[in-house]
């Protein structure tokens, strides 16, 4: 669903998304605060991490969710054969013994790890990684764009895959991050609700206000949990976990606003922040007159005022977009068009597409507090060029499968949260995200077998096939320019995200730039 502090190279998050998720992340609600586990002396954790979370959601399933929450939970709780390290966005075995043996270009084995265990007890299979990728790659999934280079995977006995790819693949090993390994014997429903994993924690409840966890001690991996239990209070309200956090209970708080920087420095809170993927993105029905045409979608991009968006609502904390890409990104390209607010041009483009009154609609939004306090501002922005919105917030989980993802929807624009960098940082994952072949071009932009959305998959795998990293870098800018003037979705600007730590808890936590919080790497203070 991804640094100011950090470098990334290019390998492949999450996610998802909504996240989101993350791309279309999950929201909701939840109270629920501190931990009843005793403190040991000073400031370090006894036998409990706590934490306050932003985002919420009830479908947990490692090879289907794409919710912020969920895919934050999983990463703790199951394992890929390869895991990305989102500080860094390098790739670490996780439940692979090795790296893949390399048969040729496009067939691969690996073997996995010696005596790996689910937490149930179950020994981990080659078979349970056939069943955990057919699951991620069943129909509908929003995975399947980001994997459909695999063209089988085969047990070899017990403890090796045979992987046989569409095409020479140079991102394979990355990619692989996006299965995670669960037991065959779970059915889908089981999943949703409570997955098991082999990762160094394992999940003892799930609500809507709170996630339990508790060590693995079947783990045997090399990222052991540093506690017993670990509680995860579901705190979407930025309001409620900031007092949570000042109040000293809780011990690593994601979202930090900028707002409360001062406040929770002040009550003993260390601030790490870090420039992110992750952001707001404008979605475009492309069916629909007057947005089948692209004119009138830069129109209403050049029609935002993003630097007052970041200033006013974002204190500070974001880059204008400049690119699909932000410019912290190795393979970052500044696009052949940066939308920044232009009346006379988004009035003249519109002129152009033969718009003589007023456009009439309504802006859907998320319900996510952040997004909602835009809205308002590009409501009056739009009205300058003569488009008249209503604006309408609900919940992603209703926003969706209620006004976008049917046949016949009749929307205009939505607003709304992404961040697949959970995936991995790659080009080719994040434009696969929001552009592939999926629900995203098939039933929300309805982008899908439009010309641009063939000239731009044409140049995604002539980047894949190419023979040299320029080679392919020039293709990935290729693809940037013509995202920048087809715009189906098209982000405004890339956030920076703020997590706050307790001081004293951990002697090492990097923190992360995409949504959710991950703790599989760091080290408590002694």
């Amino acid at each position: 669903m991804i640094m100011s502090s950090r470098k990334f190279t290019a390998a492949v998050a999450a996610a998802v998304a909504s996240m989101m998720l993350l791309a279309g992340c999950g929201s909701g609600s939840g109270t629920s605060s501190g931990s009843s586990a005793p403190k040991a002396a000073g400031t370090s954790v006894a036998d409990t991490i706590t934490a306050q979370v932003a985002y919420a959601s009830r479908d947990f399933s490692p090879s289907t969710t794409s919710g912020a929450l969920p895919m934050a939970g999983n990463w703790h709780v199951t394992e890929p054969l390869y895991a990305l390290d989102y500080s860094t966005f390098k790739v670490f075995n996780a439940l692979a013994k090795g790296e893949p043996e390399k048969v040729s270009d496009t067939e691969y084995v690996v073997t996995l790890r010696d005596g790996a265990k689910f937490s149930d007890g179950k020994d981990v299979t080659a078979d349970d990684v056939v069943s955990s990728f057919k699951r991620t790659t069943a129909e509908g999934s929003l995975y399947i764009s980001m994997l459909n280079f695999i063209d089988s995977v085969e047990a070899k006995g017990t403890n090796q895959v045979v992987f046989k790819l569409k095409k020479a693949f140079p991102l394979f090993k990355q990619r692989l991050a996006l299965i995670q390994i669960v037991p065959s014997s779970m059915s889908d429903e089981e999943l949703k609700n409570q997955p098991v994993g082999s990762g160094p924690w394992k999940y003892t409840s799930i609500t809507d206000n709170q996630v339990k966890f508790e060590k693995n001690d079947l783990y045997n991996g090399q990222f052991p949990a540093q506690t017993k239990n670990m509680v995860w209070n579901v705190t979407v309200d930025d309001t409620a976990r900031v007092t949570a956090m000042q109040g000293g209970k809780t011990d690593i708080m994601e979202m930090v606003p900028a707002k409360a920087f001062p406040t929770l420095e002040s009550s003993g809170s260390e601030l790490k922040t870090t420039q992110g993927f992750n952001l707001p993105f404008i979605m475009f029905n492309t069916k629909k007159a007057p947005f089948n045409d692209k004119r009138v979608r830069q129109a209403a991009l050049y029609a935002i005022d993003t630097d007052q968006l970041i200033k006013n609502q974002m204190s500070g904390q974001a880059e204008a977009a400049t690119s699909f890409l932000p410019e912290n990104f190795p393979n970052y390209h500044k696009a052949k068009n940066v939308y920044t607010k232009k009346v006379d041009k988004a009035k003249s483009l519109l002129k152009e597409a033969g718009i003589d009154g007023p456009i009439n609609f309504t802006l859907y939004t998320t319900d996510h507090s952040w997004i909602t306090q835009l809205a308002p501002q590009i409501k009056n922005d739009l009205a300058e060029i003569g488009m008249n919105v209503d604006i309408q917030s609900m919940k992603s989980s209703a926003l969706y499968p209620s006004i976008t993802d049917k046949q016949d929807a009749d929307y205009s624009m939505v607003l709304a949260p992404g961040d697949p960098s959970v995936f991995g940082n790659d080009p080719d994952l994040l434009m696969n995200w929001w552009y592939g072949d999926n629900a995203w071009t098939k039933t929300r932009t309805f982008w899908k077998d439009s010309e641009g959305y063939t000239k731009l998959h044409e140049l995604m795998d002539k980047a894949i096939a190419a023979s040299s990293d320029s080679e392919r870098q020039d293709y990935w800018n290729q693809c940037f320019d013509l995202l920048s003037d087809e715009v189906p979705l098209y982000p405004l600007f890339h956030r920076k995200t703020t997590t706050a730590i307790k001081k004293g808890v951990f002697s090492q936590y990097e923190a992360i730039g995409a949504t959710g919080i991950n703790v599989v790497q760091a080290k408590l203070a002694k």
